[in-house]
């Protein structure tokens, strides 16, 4: 009994030094400041998703933290988009801001890109600040060119990877490009795209759109077109000139390249019953889905084939796709965000896309990945995309699968950063 009324007694004591404990630990913690350099622009969905997929990541994993966007874009109602999910994230929009942020921030992350896109001021970071950066999930070099330009790189992103305190690459080809151009990270891995953590939703706009034509959830495939490259100066906004030589190799390959996407429209149409949903990943794919998918399908076809005629942002997608059975398509980035729903989805690509593709085989999804300049792989979309769309539970277990082990990179790669941070894996 004495024992008893001792330890009670200690109680109080026990309880605050618990507490003085983590207080301490949550200081220190609490303390931490990331910069991340990211959203590169606003009009591809893709490019849209990478920051709020890090974003979440972060957010799971460094509550504590404060984190500040360096963007190149968030216009376009981009911005209203990551306060809803991120309310207390902060964006720098002003010099005085980034410069403050230099001199404060413990840490920089270059987010999920196309390339080192952010390379200007990751330099600026690392000859100011001399404080520690890392580089997370991009294609290198990243050069949406002819096979012969992937040789023209910046040459000071070698030393920038190499004096990173890790450099993920989200594709394998661009690991060993990497590799064998020199670079000498300490940790120089494969890990997927930030974008597989995307969570932004906008399921009022979503039902919505549905209902109006008449999509039942799981009952409709979503399909994007896509030229080779993409006709940005064709958008007001980006003042571009027109690109003659791949204005004209786009007019020479478009149908070559979308012709099996149309091909596996009607078949879907004429032996399922599922529907189709024809959608942009990016602002210039609105047209190209009419022009290239939509305009030439059978009368019978068009009857149960939706063509959306207006570009949208990453969240209403998200809430589109995660409705859908599945998604086929000549892009990267809608299909990432279907995996990261457990949502089944097909990749077409050719190689004025960059490496980005590979992706799909980095994380078992072979059977997924079609090569349009292959007449074997060509031959093989319908076939899977049937596939896909009648055995629904044996699709959605193979998604599952794969983002199980997206989900174990990803992990892994944010236990790194807790080292790098706090000294702690």
């Amino acid at each position: 009994m004495q024992n008893r009324r001792t330890f009670i007694q200690k109680i109080p004591a026990l309880f605050s030094l618990l507490t003085s404990i983590r207080a301490i630990a949550g200081e220190g913690r609490a303390q931490k400041t990331i910069i991340l350099r990211s959203s590169w622009q606003t009009v591809n969905i893709g490019d849209i998703a990478h920051t709020p997929g890090v974003l979440t990541l972060l957010e799971q994993n460094f509550p504590d933290a404060e984190i500040r966007l360096w963007p190149t874009d968030v216009g376009d109602g981009v911005e209203e988009m990551l306060m809803r999910r991120f309310p207390k994230l902060i964006i720098l929009k002003t010099h005085e801001q980034k410069t403050a942020a230099i001199n404060e921030a413990d840490f920089f992350l270059h987010g999920s890109g196309p390339s080192l896109t952010g390379r200007k001021e990751l330099k600026l970071w690392a000859e100011s600040s001399g404080k520690p950066y890392g580089i997370y999930g991009i294609t290198f070099p990243g050069i949406y060119g002819f096979a012969d330009d992937r040789e023209k790189y910046d040459l000071g992103d070698i030393e920038l990877i190499t004096n990173a305190r890790f450099a993920y690459f989200r594709d394998s080809v661009s690991l060993q490009f990497a590799k064998d151009k020199g670079a000498k990270c300490p940790v120089m891995e494969f890990c997927p795209d930030g974008a597989f953590s995307v969570d932004v939703k906008d399921d009022r706009s979503a039902i919505g759109f549905l209902r109006k034509h008449q999509l039942e959830d799981g009952k409709f495939l979503c399909v994007i077109p896509q030229f080779r490259f993409s006709p940005w100066w064709e958008i007001p906004a980006k003042k571009l000139p027109v690109n003659e030589v791949k204005n004209a190799y786009n007019t020479k390959m478009k149908e070559h390249d979308n012709a099996p996407i149309r091909n596996a429209i009607i078949a879907v149409a004429r032996q399922t019953d599922l529907k189709v949903l024809i959608v942009p990943e990016n602002e210039t794919q609105v047209h190209i889905g009419r022009e290239m998918l939509y305009d030439p399908l059978p009368e019978d076809v068009k009857a149960k084939v939706v063509w959306r005629d207006h570009y949208w942002l990453t969240d209403e997608a998200v809430s589109t796709y995660a409705r859908s059975a599945g998604l086929f398509g000549l892009e990267m980035h809608s299909p990432i965000m279907c995996i990261a729903l457990g949502i089944p989805a097909i990749v077409c690509r050719f190689e004025e896309q960059t490496s980005k593709g590979f992706m799909w085989k980095d994380i078992g999804l072979d059977d997924w990945l079609f090569d349009m300049d292959t007449p074997g792989d060509v031959a093989g979309i319908t076939p899977a995309v049937l596939k896909m769309a009648k055995n629904p539970k044996l699709a959605k277990s193979k998604a599952a699968k794969a983002l199980k082990l997206v989900r174990q990179r990803q992990q892994k790669t944010m236990d790194v950063l807790k080292k790098t941070l706090y000294g702690t894996g």
